[in-house]
């Protein structure tokens, strides 16, 4: 009996020795490349052009993982510290991070029209989560094509509307800045994360939530409607995305505000219009978008608990949201439904989830359970006179790239913020490619005999 075994990283060292070649697996190089996106950003904002001030090269570090991982946390001020040089270099690190290096690279290579290597299809596969190298040129077109469009059309309408107040020039500067932010579910501002401010102006709430809704379902999902535009012939997937979406949504929205509306630290002395505006932006932004219209730690702990459940599930699949995402939570919802009825087969929207799917929704639901639970008790061990409901909140934002805080990162020791940039980096690559990617996979054929084993 042979075991087919993927190199391990030993392996692939000896062989890059003796053959001058390195081989490495698709998750490793989507997550080296993430590493090297994150280096050179690292030292472009560390240099001075870059700042107002001198700058740590740790505040460097966290600044640029914060904007590959499209994370929303800051422990510097983005508008006072950096130049608009610099904040021009976070703008577009995000934008490298939401989109993915992957769709750039295939975009550059489809318009010089070049073939794709077998191992550049199989980095590209993984990346966009797909078993087909027919349509990875089409797909990253599209990305690209509907990425630009949208967010130029949300940069027009944000000029027009900012340029009475602040002037064409800074107008222009800031709809740019925010409308990246928005898309990429990245959560960053240049007058700061809270827009409390912008409560009256209906337009930027709703097209900054519509960006981040967006952003958040998948470019599959957008590539069905815009191609089949018709709700009868899209995909079982992009319909019970965006209907699982705008549930979750809607369900979320109405709990929050029922939750705060007689809180006064939160929505209870604003206007009807205002509050909803502020629990329709911070129910959106908490799908791993930093934004916020009301300040985490005021809430009261059943609506923190609703946002901690929205980062965790976080977006759609081939999306610039993180978390488990919403497919995977469907899909394991549909299991234990399935399972409490007596079925054998998972079924949603009359398809067959197939048994594979099922295990990868269940392995990363309990990955990714694990590295909270491990990084919340490490959390407290590092700052044990800190609030573990704060700690905890840090956590899943962190590990959902949302961005949300009830506490000051800036506040976190050096080696909480360095647990916090972990965390960033495995929430945006995924859990389950960073273990991929750090262990050997094998194929085992043998068939053992079964055995009773309790349960419940």
């Amino acid at each position: 009996m042979r075991l087919r075994h993927v190199a391990r990283p030993y392996h692939s060292y000896q062989r890059l020795r003796r053959t001058g070649r390195f081989s490495a697996g698709p998750p490793t190089v989507l997550a080296g490349g993430f590493a090297l996106l994150i280096l050179a950003g690292t030292l472009s904002l560390w240099l001075p052009w870059s700042n107002q001030q001198p700058i740590t090269l740790f505040q460097a570090l966290f600044t640029a993982t914060a904007a590959v991982t499209v994370t929303g946390m800051s422990i510097v001020d983005i508008s006072t510290q950096f130049t608009p040089l610099g904040q021009g270099i976070i703008a577009l690190l995000v934008q490298l991070g939401g989109l993915g290096f992957v769709t750039f690279a295939l975009v550059a290579v489809a318009k010089l029209g070049k073939k794709i290597s077998l191992q550049h299809q199989t980095v590209a596969m993984e990346a966009f989560n797909q078993t087909s190298v027919t349509r990875l040129n089409d797909t990253a077109l599209f990305v690209f094509k509907m990425a630009l469009a949208i967010e130029l059309l949300a940069f027009a309408v944000l000029t027009a509307y900012w340029a009475i107040d602040l002037g064409p020039l800074e107008a222009m500067g800031h709809a740019a800045f925010h409308t990246i932010m928005a898309f990429n579910n990245a959560g960053m501002s240049l007058t700061g994360t809270h827009l409390d401010h912008h409560l009256d102006a209906t337009l930027v709430i709703l097209l900054t939530t519509g960006l981040i809704i967006l952003g958040g379902l998948g470019f599959s999902v957008l590539d069905d409607c815009w191609r089949k535009r018709s709700w009868r012939k899209l995909s079982a997937y992009s319909k019970l995305i965006i209907f699982a979406t705008v549930l979750l949504n809607l369900l979320a929205f109405a709990a929050l505000w029922l939750l705060e509306h007689r809180n006064p630290l939160t929505l209870a002395n604003l206007s009807v219009h205002d509050q909803a505006m502020a629990a329709w932006l911070q129910t959106i932004a908490a799908r791993t978008a930093g934004f916020q219209a009301i300040e985490p730690a005021h809430l009261t702990h059943g609506s923190t608990m609703i946002l901690m459940g929205l980062m965790f599930i976080g977006g759609g699949s081939l999306s610039t949201a993180s978390g488990i995402k919403i497919g995977t939570f469907i899909i394991l919802l549909a299991a234990a439904y399935s399972y409490l009825r007596g079925r054998s087969d998972v079924v949603l929207l009359k398809r067959t989830v197939p048994s594979e799917l099922v295990y990868k929704a269940l392995a990363l639901l309990l990955l990714t359970t694990a590295l909270a639970f491990g990084a919340t008790l490490l959390m407290t061990l590092l700052e044990p006179k800190g609030d573990f409901l704060n700690l905890a909140f840090e956590v899943v934002s962190a590990l959902s790239t949302t961005g949300l805080s009830r506490t000051h990162t800036g506040e976190l020791n050096a080696f909480s913020q360095t647990l916090v940039m972990a965390l960033m980096f495995i929430g945006r690559i995924g859990p389950l490619t960073l273990v991929y990617s750090l262990s050997m996979r094998a194929r085992n054929r043998v068939s053992y005999p079964e055995a009773q084993f309790q349960v419940g």
